[in-house]
């Protein structure tokens, strides 16, 4: 039988493969996963999801611990200062304050608690300041920590590491062919710099991004082969909540099989890793929710987002338990 090329195989076939060898497929064949039969896409995700990627849900809460006026111009952003979107501004929160944010998440059975500030990246001073608070938090909350504080050096993130953060996020957001159209005042280079180093300093690492911003599919594809040549193992996956008083807030919504065909595409490209939902997906369907949890979302973070809010802590446990998954 004359051998059928990698590129045109059905996604059957090719789950076959990447459940056989625990390796995601190639970036030809992720872009032609992007017109398989929809269907056979998701059932063969979902494969996919039983055989590599873990059954314990990883559940995760964040806090926006410092607020607002950031001097960089990213366009989905409601905390830019070059927009005017209605936000709270505040600097960095209290220790109090981000203890009992982590208790009430402990309380609701979350397993993770991040702590995520706006700007560039945090002052010498604020991370001496927010140093001492983490150290607090890890010796009051037996729950793991994770901080987003941008654009930060080795030495800072192992000084977050040495207090106890665990995991550092920082979203890579779109493709590097499309992150320079939304984003002028950094680069895709330097958010990867910063993940790199964040490995180096002993920290695991956590990077997504946005769909729905104008992209294409094949630049969302873009986006999940640079993170999985950084490696990385928790992929949260937003889907854009436009914000009035940002440039983006007439960008139409991305329809539901769009996000749920993504979802399947990256479970191909990334067999093991922790796909996480993130901010926006509380506008979707109940039936779009479980059919996400089905074909590859095995991670989520929990409650309200940054400036948007989320879904009910309650409601979303409960979904997750009927969708097959250990809490």
């Amino acid at each position: 039988m004359k051998e059928i090329p990698d590129h045109c195989q059905s996604p059957e076939r090719l789950a076959d493969r990447v459940i056989a060898a625990g390796e995601g497929v190639s970036a030809a064949e992720a872009a032609m996963l992007v017109t398989a039969p929809y269907d056979a896409l998701k059932d063969a995700a979902e494969r996919i999801t039983k055989a590599c990627a873990s059954h314990k849900f990883d559940t995760c809460s964040i806090i926006n611990g410092k607020s607002g006026r950031c001097p960089e111009d990213c366009k989905w952003c409601a905390q830019s200062a070059h927009y005017h979107a209605h936000i709270h501004e505040y600097p960095l929160v209290s220790t109090e304050k981000l203890v009992k944010a982590a208790e009430f998440s402990l309380s609701k059975g979350i397993g993770r608690f991040s702590i995520v500030t706006s700007g560039k990246r945090l002052k010498p001073d604020e991370v001496e300041s927010l140093c001492r608070s983490v150290r607090e938090l890890s010796a009051n909350a037996d729950i793991k920590l994770c901080l987003s504080a941008g654009l930060l050096s080795e030495d800072e993130l192992q000084a977050f590491r040495e207090a106890g953060i665990s995991r550092y996020h920082c979203n890579l957001e779109t493709s590097p062919s499309y992150f320079g159209t939304l984003c002028t005042t950094h680069t895709h280079t330097e958010k990867i710099s910063t993940l790199k180093a964040a490995v180096k300093a002993g920290l695991e690492i956590c990077s997504g991004g946005i769909i729905g911003m104008g992209e294409t599919p094949e630049q969302r594809i873009g986006l999940a082969l640079a993170l999985r040549e950084l490696g990385v193992k928790s992929v949260p996956v937003n889907i854009l909540s436009p914000i009035p008083g940002t440039p983006l807030e007439n960008r139409p919504l991305i329809p539901e099989e769009d996000v749920l065909r993504t979802i399947a595409i990256f479970r191909f490209i990334f067999p093991d890793a922790a796909l996480r939902f993130a901010g926006g997906r509380a506008r979707l369907s109940p039936e779009a929710t479980l059919e996400a949890y089905r074909i590859g979302i095995n991670a989520s973070i929990m409650g309200d987002m940054l400036t948007t809010a989320g879904a009910d802590i309650d409601t979303d446990m409960d979904r997750i338990r009927a969708a097959g998954y250990d809490l």
